[in-house]
């Protein structure tokens, strides 16, 4: 009679116990119970998956299962070794791991021996390793730690994902702060072994270290890379490409991009229309200056100080100085008060700067017969904006006399 007793209910409490074990409710964070047990600064989250290791205590199934409950008050927690953390990196590191001294090799050596132990290491350690790096080496450890992570979540937590946006950005960001811009190309990558994903944010951090170093071959790498990897321009790229362009008088270059961007559907800042019109201006190409400005017309009608100069600029290339003094008037008469002062500066500039600009563009027998042509435009276009009353101080004697 025991024995079959024993028999019917054995397999309700293996049933019973299996559900126990594989039901994370009681071990959830958000549960008071738990809440109310664990230190404050120390509360585990679990994780969506995890794999459960068996006890390995003498006696049968049934006496094992009586270990389950757990009194959490006597536990040592170790926020370091916890068995149970979570896999998903959250989008901010605390105070303490920003303000960690801890070396990059350090915190790399941490977070291997975490690895090696089959747990978890806390978000803390990778964004405080990523804060610490400084050089070429440290960036090397982060990548192989990542990779490392990378393998883990996959075979231990079964997680498929990559890290989240906010901290591939964050470790392109560390890699340009390092001056490891190899590094920080593979993140713009969709395929790679690291778990970082490829983000417009991470893209835009490395055109700007392009920029700042007026480093075009550099830029056309970060372009090609974006393409191949399903990265669209923004608005806000086309910003950071032109200025390059512009700082480096890549007329050439901005044009050919510019194109294959209104190609592809790209929108345009009315700052880019701005940097575009200008650098058109450098290269003396009125016919392209009248181009952009209708593009520019379909977003805005109303004129900035750069898109307004360009008109002026390219009505003295065709020769018509009435229409530019008109210009000026127009954009003078429509322009915000805080902005009408810049009219004085930008037309002196127009004076003593523009004409070098261009001249230097032309073939060596043209330069000074351009020069003394556009001064003789240009003189009849003060004397214009003086005869339409305009509040403007202009000393044309300032046009060079030769190049």
């Amino acid at each position: 009679m025991y024995a079959a007793s024993m028999s019917r209910r054995l397999p309700r409490a293996l049933s019973q116990i299996s559900k126990d074990l594989l039901n994370p409710s009681p071990l959830c964070p958000a549960s008071e119970g738990m809440a109310s047990g664990l230190p404050a600064s120390g509360k585990w989250v679990l994780s969506r998956s995890f794999s459960f290791q068996p006890c390995h205590g003498e006696g049968n199934v049934l006496a094992r299962s009586q270990l389950w409950p757990i009194n959490f008050q006597k536990i040592e927690y170790n926020s370091i070794y916890s068995p149970i953390l979570t896999a998903n990196y959250s989008s901010e590191a605390n105070t303490e791991s920003t303000a960690s001294s801890e070396s990059a090799q350090e915190l790399y050596e941490k977070m291997l021996k975490s690895v090696e132990a089959r747990t978890m290491p806390p978000n803390a350690l990778l964004w405080s390793m990523i804060g610490s790096c400084s050089n070429q080496e440290d960036i090397k450890l982060l990548f192989q730690i990542l990779q490392k992570l990378r393998i883990f979540r996959l075979s231990n937590l079964r997680i498929h994902e990559n890290f989240n946006c906010h901290l591939c950005m964050r470790v392109v960001e560390a890699c340009v702060r390092a001056g490891a811009i190899n590094y920080g190309l593979i993140a713009l990558r969709k395929h790679n072994v690291y778990g970082l994903s490829p983000t417009i944010g991470s893209a835009h951090c490395l055109l700007m270290y392009a920029k700042e170093h007026n480093d075009v071959k550099l830029m056309k790498k970060i372009v090609n890379i974006m393409g191949q990897n399903s990265l669209p321009p923004q608005p806000g790229t086309v910003d950071i490409i032109f200025s390059i362009c512009y700082n480096t008088n890549a007329s050439e270059t901005l044009f050919m991009y510019a194109q294959r961007f209104l190609k592809a559907g790209t929108k345009l800042h009315r700052s880019s229309y701005d940097i575009w019109m200008e650098l058109a201006t450098r290269t003396g190409d009125s016919d392209a200056i009248w181009k952009i400005n209708s593009l520019r017309g379909r977003i805005s009608k109303q004129y900035t100080i750069a898109s307004g100069f360009a008109c002026v600029k390219g009505f003295l290339l065709e020769h018509k100085p009435e229409r530019a003094a008109a210009a000026i008037q127009y954009l003078y008469q429509h322009l915000p008060k805080k902005t009408k002062p810049q009219v004085q500066g930008e037309l002196q500039k127009l004076i003593i700067e523009w004409p070098l600009e261009v001249a230097k563009r032309k073939n060596k027998e043209e330069r000074q017969a351009f020069v003394e042509s556009l001064k003789n435009d240009v003189t009849l276009m003060v004397t214009s904006i003086l005869n339409k009353g305009l509040d403007l101080l202009v000393d044309s004697e300032k046009f060079p006399q030769k190049v």
